[in-house]
């Protein structure tokens, strides 16, 4: 079995919870929490695959 790695856990965590907050943001009406979550959203995911690109290349 392969050992969790947390760091990679969590931001995919976190970008899950930024993709239901533009579902809430929507169902409120909020034109600035939907930009703020679509935002977070791809910022996580950005970094998450920053980030496996430079473990990668560090083995």
């Amino acid at each position: 079995m392969k050992n969790i790695n947390f760091l990679f856990l969590g931001l995919a965590i976190a970008t899950v919870i930024a993709m239901m907050l533009i579902g809430v943001a929507i169902a409120e009406r909020s034109i600035l929490g939907i930009i703020l979550s679509i935002t977070a959203t791809v910022l996580i995911t950005g970094l998450g695959f920053s980030l496996k690109k430079k473990m990668r290349k560090a083995l």
